[in-house]
């Protein structure tokens, strides 16, 4: 297989095979994976030697009308919720596409890039299409090779795929071999998950599976696995070298991936910060101070343990997207500040493309809630192929780029659906913090020097709590007045600048306001034109080391006509005349640990102005969870 793509799309696979019913399985699974984008669903079922599909445009809802209408039943079939990229959303591009015969279905997540080749070779053979989808070409090139070599469905698989140049994730099934489930992996994630009763899973997400079974098996890239109903499956790679498949249980269950009684997964997400920051401390940081345990930087690498080479690198760069580049930012005064190393904060897709200069010795910290953002994945392979020390930084356990990494730190704040990233965020920061600690003891600091950080950081959760507890009503009025604002401004400095970034990617995600975060003491240089009559601008203006010239910033908004929105200490006042909002939040000991108090109001101020617009919180406009388009 010619690999020579890392793109990875927005859509959900979901596909069955066992004693149960199939549909409603993978009707639920589909459902579970909506916070990953789409534009149209389907589903197949064998049934009778015959593949039955449903498809439709828009949301699964749409499909459970269409099922309740036209139901199916059968107990081997596979779903899809589809991004567009090969053909307008539309019923007929919506995924499974069947071969001419209408035998073999297929679903797909990626992109083939050869796809022009290959439907030029099969209409030259007098195959038809019915769509403008390189899906579909899938299936007509699987019902080609076992024409032609006369091999069976489950052989014809890797061979078709040897012929294919791009990323996929891609499941298929057969009428005529209604006992079989096959699937294969190249640049978009795919899994398989094995159920107590000898059943199967496949998908692309493993929370499509919670409640079925923990036990998932990941494929890798180049890799492909024909699972069967008497229970044995194999995996092998596409050039038919046998794998041992490495079984691993996950830590998810059904009541982490529902609402429990929230309205919205992103309001749930943000209430269970408390607990999602006290799991990642969990068996790594005690409350009285001592030593930072953290297993993944344990691991040896040209035989020395990770972390020994994290504190003698003479540079360190982390590369991530989106909130977790907000996080990195404060990774980055962390590691600098307490471990003395310099760090450099580089967006993925730029490091992947820019030649970066990677000095012997450096080391790439890889920030990624879903593991799977290709742009970062491709960033850690960029890294590997110089043989520079790669560290993950992420929430999916399993996922390509834990894999693919040399070693790192998972954040354990279980499953977040909501598309707009909030507990990650936080456990981000706070892995952040538990590896700068880390490498100050791997540095020889003593436990006197470093404890006041490590109780500090050991109390935020019950912190959280207090904040979320008194300051959302607060939030939610005053969201009132500005649901109907146009533009936003979030200014901060230090660390607080990283909260204002933060705030403002939220803000416009969730609620389609346009909003920017600025650096406040770069105001003066470009921002303060922008400054108009009833302009809002939120200002992260704790007391710390840059508390004095944010004061300066505020005033010459206000002066200006701006409406100024504060973010400040408990028992400050002496913001209450200038500013028209003040928002009050404990303050941290240890200032570096603050971004995680600060950034709670911004995450509920973005969900409750969004909720006012009538915006659908968990699934914006656009946006996909956990993957990324190139």
């Amino acid at each position: 297989v010619h690999g020579g793509s890392h793109v990875i799309f927005m859509c959900g696979i979901v596909a069955y095979l066992g004693a149960g019913d199939a549909v409603p399985i993978i009707v639920q699974g589909l459902q579970r994976l909506e916070y990953r984008g789409y534009d149209s669903a389907g589903i197949a079922v064998v049934k009778d030697s015959q593949q039955m599909v449903r498809k439709k445009v828009g949301k699964v809802e749409q499909l459970c009308k269409l099922l309740q209408n036209n139901p199916l039943q059968g107990n081997l079939g596979m779903g899809h919720t589809r991004w567009a990229t090969h053909g307008e959303p539309s019923d007929v591009n919506s995924h499974p596409h069947l071969s001419s015969d209408g035998k073999l279905a297929v679903v797909h997540n990626g992109i083939i890039e050869n796809e022009h080749a290959l439907r030029m070779q099969l209409l030259s053979k007098g195959y038809k299409f019915d769509s403008q989808t390189d899906t579909e070409v899938l299936a007509k090139l699987v019902e080609d090779v076992m024409k032609t070599t006369n091999k069976s469905f489950v052989d014809a698989i890797p061979l078709a795929l040897d012929a294919v140049t791009g990323a996929y994730g891609v499941v298929f099934t057969h009428s005529d071999h209604p006992d079989v489930l096959v699937g294969a992996k190249l640049g978009s994630p795919l899994l398989m998950a094995i159920g107590d009763n000898g059943d199967f899973f496949m998908g692309s997400d493993a929370t499509a599976f919670a409640g079925h079974t923990n036990k998932v098996v990941y494929l890798k890239d180049g890799e492909w696995v024909h699972a069967h109903r008497d229970g044995s499956y194999a995996i092998a790679t596409i050039k038919g070298i046998h794998v041992t498949p490495e079984i691993i249980e996950l830590e998810m269950n059904l009541d982490s991936i529902e609402k429990g009684g929230y309205p919205y997964f992103m309001l749930k997400e943000i209430m269970e910060q408390p607990t999602s920051t006290a799991n990642s401390l969990r068996g790594r940081v005690r409350p009285d101070g001592g030593s930072i345990r953290l297993g993944g930087l344990e691991t040896e690498w040209k035989g020395q343990p990770i972390y020994t080479w994290i504190a003698n690198a003479p540079r360190i760069v982390i590369v991530a997207c989106g909130t977790s580049f907000n996080a990195g930012l404060v990774g980055r005064s962390m590691i600098e500040e307490l471990a003395k190393i310099p760090v450099e904060v580089e967006y993925a897709s730029e490091f992947r493309y820019r030649k970066s200069v990677l000095e012997k010795g450096c080391v790439l910290i890889a920030v990624s809630q879903s593991g799977e953002t290709a742009d970062t994945l491709a960033a850690v392979k960029v890294a590997k192929e110089r043989g520079i020390l790669c560290v993950g930084v992420v929430n999916s356990v399993g996922s390509s780029i834990a894999r693919e990494t040399d070693g790192g730190v998972y954040l354990h704040a279980g499953p977040e659906i909501g598309v707009a990233s909030t507990k990650a965020f936080t456990a981000q920061i706070t892995a952040f913090a538990m590896i700068a600690i880390r490498l100050m003891q791997a540095q020889g600091v003593p436990n006197d020097v470093t404890d006041p950080f490590v109780r500090c950081l050991a109390a935020i959760p019950a912190t959280m709590e207090t904040v979320l507890n008194s300051v959302n009503k607060q939030i939610e009025q005053l969201a009132i007045p500005f649901r109907y604002a146009q533009n936003f401004l979030y200014l901060g400095q230090g660390v607080g600048y990283a909260v204002a970034v933060e705030g403002a990617l939220k803000l416009k995600e969730i609620s389609y306001i346009h909003a920017e975060g600025f650096h406040a003491s770069e105001m003066k240089h470009s921002v303060i034109a922008l400054v108009e009559m009833g302009l809002p601008a939120v200002f992260v203006a704790m007391r710390d080391s840059t508390y004095e010239g944010l004061v300066t910033n505020i005033k010459e908004y206000v002066a200006r006509g701006g409406v100024a929105i504060a973010l400040t200490d408990e028992n400050n006042n002496e913001l209450d005349d200038v500013c028209e909002f003040v928002v009050r939040l404990p303050s941290l000991p240890v200032e570096l640990l603050q971004p995680i108090i600060s950034v709670l109001p911004l995450q509920l101020f973005s969900y409750h102005v969004a909720v006012l617009r009538g915006c659908n919180v968990d699934k914006p406009r656009n946006l996909a969870k956990s993957v990324t388009v190139e």
